[in-house]
């Protein structure tokens, strides 16, 4: 079975078109500059052992670029299918299921109008979404398309991971609750940890760290997940690139007695906070790093602050769950920073945490590594993630269930 997987933004869309006969990407790439301009758009496309292909072509809405990359994906010369009519299954990623969405889903009518009514809980990915699917269904009627939601993996978590303690009307009437995200990358390499040590996951008391320009980490307890960091918006849990991570409430309202509107408070501490806002120099770790090696105290304290509340986070998880047999680092920074994963496992050796430094600092980026120490009583591993495979393999059991009953 082909399947394509889908990541529309508001003015882009990724793509990956999977064989999951034999898990292989036959193909990858991005329409970017989707809309801005009547005329604007380009469009990026990989293929294994072939060399990037990049044009400008228009691209003035999202039916424009689904078409775009069908058309480029059955192309004689740039193609790895004959047209279109093999793609048997459509993945799209979605960020915010709400309280309803448990696990992923066939993309009916009843569940798009269920995410359409709540894009107010996310009005930055929601309705990009949105776009994406109704391209997709517009382009390919008659192929089923699913939804794979980063909060699905949260939603059944025990009910005070998830409550905050505010007026319960409020909860209520409003839908507030911790939602957690990067359900999907959180979900996927617990199950590679699982099958690397060689036990069920069900047998297992695993902490995943995906550390990049956002970051969360999630507490996953026989195989399902009991707390994450990431509460009613990604905003919480640790600093990241630009985002704030966990500050006193009150810090909202003081800054709007001094002058500041909501909207602004709100996009100094999504965009201009976190390792930007600390350090002044870049939301960019490369460049922060670089940086400390030059003496700038505000950036390394930016690169402290991170680890700081990553270890935090992680000794709550192993109190929470009485004990961790895995921990995992992935993403951008969990997967290619040795000083960040040195300093969140450096001195944990009462909870049973203990890397082999050496190894560690010399290890090639990006790639699968058991960092455990001799003695170290939790496994520590740095795994690569992959939310599109991920994606593609849920979509791939739908699919196959909707062709069954069809």
């Amino acid at each position: 079975m082909k399947i394509l997987v889908v990541n529309a933004g508001s003015s882009s869309m990724k793509y990956q078109l999977f064989d999951m006969t034999t898990g292989d990407v036959l193909a990858k790439g991005i329409c970017e500059k989707i809309g801005i301009t009547p005329t604007s758009g380009t469009i990026t496309h990989k293929r294994p052992n072939a060399d990037k292909y990049f044009a400008e072509t228009p691209v003035p809405d999202h039916d424009a670029a689904i078409s775009l990359v069908l058309k480029t994906l059955s192309d004689p010369v740039l193609g790895v299918i004959k047209d279109a009519s093999e793609i048997e299954a459509v993945g799209h990623r979605f960020v915010h299921g709400g309280k309803k969405i448990k696990e992923s889903v066939l993309l009916d009518d009843d569940v798009l109008s269920y995410v359409e009514s709540i894009v107010p809980l996310n009005p930055l990915h929601g309705p990009a979404s949105l776009k994406g699917v109704a391209a997709c269904k517009k382009a390919m009627p008659a192929v089923p398309q699913v939804g794979v939601f980063d909060s699905a993996f949260y939603a059944e978590m025990p009910e005070e991971s998830y409550t905050y303690a505010i007026p319960y009307e409020w909860t209520e009437k409003y839908d507030i609750r911790r939602y957690g995200f990067h359900g999907t990358s959180h979900r996927y390499v617990s199950q590679e940890a699982a099958k690397l040590v060689g036990k069920p996951i069900e047998e297992l008391k695993i902490i995943t760290c995906h550390l990049g320009s956002g970051s969360s980490v999630s507490a996953i307890k026989n195989g399902k997940a009991v707390d994450t960091s990431m509460g009613f918006t990604p905003q919480g849990g640790l600093p990241m690139g630009t985002r704030c991570g966990p500050i006193d409430p009150s810090i909202v309202t003081f800054m709007i007695k001094q002058g500041y509107t909501a909207d602004e408070v709100d996009n100094y501490l999504n965009k201009k906070s976190g390792v930007i806002g600390v350090s002044g120099v870049s939301s960019d770790a490369r460049e922060v790093w670089a940086a400390v090696e030059q003496g700038n105290h505000r950036a390394e304290l930016a690169m402290n602050l991170i680890i700081h509340y990553a270890r935090q986070l992680i000794g709550s998880y192993i109190a929470e769950m009485n004990g961790v047999d895995v921990l995992v680092m992935t993403a951008g920074l969990g997967e290619n920073d040795n000083l960040v994963r040195n300093g969140i496992c450096t001195n944990m050796e009462y909870l049973g945490i203990k890397i082999n430094e050496e190894l560690n600092l010399n290890a090639p980026r990006g790639s699968l590594i058991d960092l455990t120490a001799e003695g170290s009583r939790v496994r520590v591993l740095v795994i690569p993630t992959d939310e599109e495979l991920m994606i593609a393999k849920d979509t791939e059991a739908l699919a196959n269930k909707f062709y069954a009953a069809n």
